[in-house]
């Protein structure tokens, strides 16, 4: 009888032993995908409120009209990546939408950024905001209008003044901390400024102008100080090679809206606002569009190699062509 006893006990064991890894596996697998995201030591954590212009699923992107972020930036409208842990928020019934309001955290991680702990409040279907999808912008070989600047020494340019060199540009303000979007686009252009400088010829063929889609603030003392701290030179630039420029509102949104960024407008408070998003650019002593860089992964490399093809396909020496125009 005890040996009847013991076989049974272990023909149970056994029948039973897959079943107990099967459920612990399953609660496993369970806890797996629910975990949270690992968070990094060297990630900075923000407090985001503001209210969706823009819905980009495909991306992962949602676009907010966000106000002053404590500690970080002031008040934008600007693209952010939603984390893989929120992409609940692209699904029904809890689908974002323009027009929403939401509260996130803002996780800032070297040149990372993306929104988590999202909450939405829905609002009514007449959001009271409108904005245009994606622009595609200007074709190679388009040519550029010339449009017309200040710059950080309160003299009018126009883009038509650059005819004779490559020109690359860029769109920033002085006022963004995210080190994905403006601090790299400059500290991008600064790496390009000190790699020309190693071909003479190149360099006295090519400029460099980034240009500020807040004009109100970004006066050109502004941009002075802020162009000069980006060089390197402080008080002794010149800004011969690399200018910083401005102007008015409507002379900003003509050139931002060529080059494919869009604006909003939010008829409740009346007031149409830039999204800022990134463009960049490569025209040629043509006056012509080379390239154009959307977004932030475009590598100095890349744009080097493209700058120094202008001269290649041309034929022409880095050294001939039009004198450059005349500086304050």
């Amino acid at each position: 009888m005890g040996h009847k006893l013991k076989s049974y006990r272990k023909i149970v064991s056994l029948f039973f032993l897959p079943i107990l890894v099967l459920v612990v596996l399953n609660v496993s697998g369970c806890q797996s995908r629910g975990h949270e995201r690992v968070h990094s030591p060297t990630e900075k954590r923000y407090d985001l409120k503001g209210k969706v212009v823009l819905v980009e699923k495909d991306k992962h992107l949602i676009t907010v009209a966000h106000d002053d972020i404590k500690d970080y930036m002031v008040g934008m409208t600007m693209p952010f990546p939603v984390s893989e842990d929120s992409s609940w928020i692209f699904e029904a019934p809890h689908e974002v939408a323009p027009g929403d309001q939401i509260a996130a955290t803002l996780i800032v991680d070297g040149t990372n950024s993306f929104l988590e702990d999202i909450v939405i409040t829905k609002e009514s279907s007449d959001t009271g905001t409108t904005a245009s999808g994606e622009v595609v912008g200007p074709k190679t070989g388009d040519e550029v209008p010339d449009y017309r600047l200040i710059n950080q020494d309160g003299k009018a340019i126009r883009l038509h003044d650059y005819k004779g060199k490559a020109l690359l540009l860029t769109f920033i303000y002085t006022r963004c901390q995210d080190p994905g979007q403006c601090t790299l686009m400059s500290t991008n252009f600064a790496t390009v400024d000190k790699e020309l400088q190693k071909q003479p010829e190149v360099y006295a063929k090519t400029h460099l102008l980034s240009i500020s889609f807040d004009p109100e603030y970004d006066t050109p003392k502004v941009l002075r100080s802020y162009g000069a701290a980006y060089t390197g030179k402080y008080s002794d630039e010149n800004f011969a090679h690399w200018e910083f420029a401005s102007g008015s509102g409507d002379e900003v949104k003509g050139i931002a809206q060529y080059f494919g960024m869009r604006y909003y407008t939010d008829s409740a408070k009346g007031t149409e606002q830039v999204i800022h998003s990134l463009r960049s650019a490569v025209i040629g002593p043509d006056g012509k569009v080379v390239k154009v860089y959307r977004g932030n992964d475009w590598k100095v490399d890349e744009v080097l190699e493209d700058i120094q093809g202008v001269f290649t396909s041309s034929g022409s020496s880095p050294g001939a062509g039009a004198s450059p125009p005349s500086q304050p």
